[in-house]
C-alpha cells in the first residue's frame, strides 16, 4: 500500500468516526489554494470567517477544506493531493474537540501539573492533549502550548492514550488570557505608530499600496522555503513602514492571507512576523 492510499484510509476512517479531515503536503503545510480561491477571490467557504459561497472542489483554504464527506475526500479533485500528501490533518473543531498542543517536555510537565488528565497522543516533541468540546483557537497561550480547536487544523498522530474528558475551565482561560493580552493574527494584529505619531513619512498611501501589493506577490510567487521567504518579506515591510504608523491592521492581514494561502500556517506567519519585529528592535 502506498503512503498516499494510507493517507487517504486514514481520513476515510476519521471521516466514519465524525472527524472531518485533509491532506497535508511534504512539511506538513496545507495544500496552496487554486487560482480561483487564491486571495479569496471565490469569497471564501461559508463556515470561513468571512462567510462566503465558496464549493471548490479542491482541497483549498486549509482547515476549511476539512470533510467528513468520503466522495469529496476520494474524489477527483482530491486526488493529486492526496498521491502528493504527506501526512494527514484534521479540523478538531469540526469534531467538537480541543487538541492541546505541548511542544516540549516542559509542556508536558506543566499540564501534567496543571491540566485534568485526558487522552494524549505522543508527537515528535511533545504531545496532544484532547478534550471534548469546542472552543476558539490560540497560539503561544504559554511557552510551547498552542490550542487547535475551531477555525484550525492539528495534525493526525495516532488514536493515543486514555480516555478523553471534557474540555476544562483552565483550557478556556488560556486562551481568554491570551486575547486580552495579545490578539490573534485573525482578529486584528496591533502595529505600534513609530515616531512619526501616525502619519506615514513617504507622505503617499499610493506608495504603500504599491509596496503592500508586490509583498503580496513576493510571497504568491515563491517557490520554496516558503517559511524563509515569508519572514523575509514581512521584514522588508516592517523595515519600511512598521515605524511610522501607515502599516494597519489591514494591511498586515493582507500579508497573512497570502501567506496562508501558499501553505504557511497562522503560527508560522506570527512567528514569522515576531521575528521580523525582534530582528528589527520593535
Amino acid at each position: 500500500m502506498s503512503a498516499a492510499t494510507g493517507h487517504l484510509r486514514t481520513a476515510l476512517w476519521l471521516a466514519e468516526l465524525g472527524i472531518p479531515a485533509l491532506p497535508l503536503r511534504e512539511g506538513k503545510l496545507p495544500f496552496g489554494n487554486c487560482l480561483g480561491c487564491t486571495r479569496s477571490a471565490c469569497g471564501d467557504r461559508p463556515h470561513m470567517l468571512a462567510a462566503g459561497t465558496c464549493q471548490c472542489p479542491a482541497p483549498c483554504h486549509a482547515w476549511a477544506a476539512a470533510t467528513t464527506d468520503p466522495d469529496v475526500l476520494a474524489g477527483p479533485g482530491w486526488a493529486r493531493a492526496w498521491r502528493q500528501a504527506g501526512a494527514v490533518a484534521y479540523h478538531p473543531g469540526g469534531a467538537r474537540l480541543t487538541v492541546v498542543d505541548l511542544d516540549h517536555a516542559d509542556a508536558v510537565t506543566w499540564a501534567r501539573q496543571t491540566l485534568p488528565a485526558t487522552k494524549t497522543v505522543s508527537t515528535t516533541r511533545g504531545e496532544h492533549w484532547i478534550y471534548r468540546g469546542a472552543m476558539q483557537s490560540s497560539n503561544k497561550v504559554r511557552p510551547g502550548v498552542d490550542i487547535k480547536s475551531l477555525m484550525s487544523y492539528t495534525v493526525w498522530r495516532g488514536t493515543g492514550d486514555g480516555p478523553i474528558t471534557a474540555l476544562p475551565d483552565a483550557v478556556r482561560a488560556l486562551a481568554v488570557g491570551k486575547k486580552s493580552a495579545s490578539p490573534s493574527a485573525a482578529q486584528g494584529i496591533s502595529v505600534p505608530a513609530g515616531a512619526g505619531g501616525g502619519e506615514c513619512r513617504h507622505r503617499s498611501p499610493a506608495y504603500l499600496e504599491r509596496g503592500i501589493a508586490m509583498a503580496e506577490e513576493s510571497i504568491s510567487g515563491a517557490q520554496e522555503a516558503i517559511h524563509t521567504s515569508v519572514y523575509r518579506v514581512f521584514l522588508a515591510v516592517l523595515a519600511k513602514h512598521g515605524r511610522c504608523g501607515c502599516l494597519t491592521e489591514a494591511h498586515v492581514k493582507r500579508l497573512f492571507t497570502a501567506a496562508q494561502e501558499k501553505g504557511e500556517s497562522l503560527r508560522h506567519c506570527e512567528d514569522a512576523w515576531s521575528n521580523a519585529r525582534t530582528t528589527l528592535g520593535m
